[in-house]
């Protein structure tokens, strides 16, 4: 009776260790108790003026968002010479850590940190360090984001935080939607431009010149006027070469590659779009310029930068009347005729002997 007891009792303490691992106690419970509950970065707020880059370090590699030089509000991928973020994501972030909140206590052992991803950050590591820096590199905030646990029917969201070089982790109220990849971030809408706008198009490819004309509700090939036929949907793909064109990747002009050509693209209400198109292997690179009406803004956003786009678009914005052409139609299969059908042969009769 007595050995059973004490296996029951030493499991029991087993169990009180592990649980004291994972929920330890890295700082007193008197600490412990003032922070809970509390903001993890109260003072935030009025420090985030100053932020000039947000550092995000995951897997060994580190993306750094920058703040634009025309307005405070406006933030830039380093990797991407400074290419504006999506409007209003890094605020968003910033905005979601300064309303971190401490909810629980959780361990305070190294060896447990990876079990709830706040372990130092590392090539092998699940973790995510968040850093906000003011312009000399000083911190102004720093986070080693852990697992998040979703929220539950009526709850709230929480997930794991450490701040780097303390032991103690934390669950925490809050989220924090991290991402160390530049596609996640970058504002990959180049221009749109609606068909039905397009009033003309001028594309020039080495000596050849294709102008294009509205015709009704489409776009019509008026030079050359003696051309072969051509396909409906080709001519389509060039009225809507502008319509809603992301990018794959940018870079500060000029682009890379050969020129192609380029297209001059006229809208109904008086802007002009001069994309200028060239070829680096199989990438398709074009610059933009906007002259014209109310073009002002766009010229802002599109000049000095050369936009990797994908490589259909090349037959869309200067195309080649080979590339425009109806293909043509298969030749008649001559009638095959249907095999001689032999009648069945008849038995012969049969003759009763005599």
């Amino acid at each position: 009776m007595r050995t059973r007891t004490s296996v029951i009792l030493a499991a029991l303490g087993a169990v009180v260790l592990a649980l004291g691992i994972v929920y330890g106690t890295g700082q007193t419970g008197q600490t412990q108790q003032a922070a809970q509950g509390r903001r993890m970065f109260p003072d935030l707020v009025a420090k985030l003026a100053d932020a000039q880059k947000v550092e995000i370090v995951h897997k060994g590699s580190t993306l750094a968002l920058v703040r634009g030089r025309d307005s405070a509000a406006d933030w830039g991928v380093a990797a991407r010479d400074g290419y504006r973020t999506q409007a209003g994501k890094v605020h968003e972030l910033l905005t979601r850590l300064t309303e971190l909140r401490l909810d629980e206590p959780r361990t305070a052992d190294p060896a447990m940190y990876a079990r709830l991803g706040v372990e130092d950050p590392g090539k092998d590591a699940e973790s995510t360090l968040l850093q906000v820096l003011d312009g000399k590199g000083g911190i102004i905030a720093a986070v080693i984001v852990g697992h998040p646990r979703p929220a539950s029917r009526g709850g709230v969201d929480t997930l794991y935080v450490r701040r780097p070089g303390e032991a103690q982790s934390w669950l925490a109220d809050g989220k924090l939607e991290i991402t160390s990849e530049v596609q996640d971030w970058i504002d990959r809408d180049i221009v749109n431009i609606a068909p039905a706008k397009v009033a003309s198009d001028v594309v020039t490819r080495g000596d050849v010149t294709l102008s294009f004309t509205r015709s009704g509700d489409k776009l019509a090939l008026t030079a050359p006027a003696d051309h072969p036929k051509l396909d409906d949907a080709k001519l389509d793909s060039v009225a809507s070469a502008l319509a809603d064109l992301t990018l794959e990747d940018v870079r500060r002009a000029p682009a890379p590659g050969t020129p192609l050509g380029r297209a001059v693209m006229t809208t109904t209400d008086g802007l002009v779009l001069t994309a200028d198109v060239s070829k680096d292997g199989l990438a398709i690179w074009t610059t933009f310029s906007v002259t014209g009406k109310d073009a002002a803004a766009l010229d802002k956003k599109l000049k000095g930068w050369a936009y990797e786009i994908g490589s259909w678009k090349e037959q869309a914005l200067v195309p080649t009347l080979a590339d425009l052409k109806a293909a043509e139609p298969a030749p008649a299969t001559p009638a095959t005729p249907a095999p001689a059908v032999s009648a069945p042969a008849l038995p012969m009769p049969t003759i009763p002997s005599q």
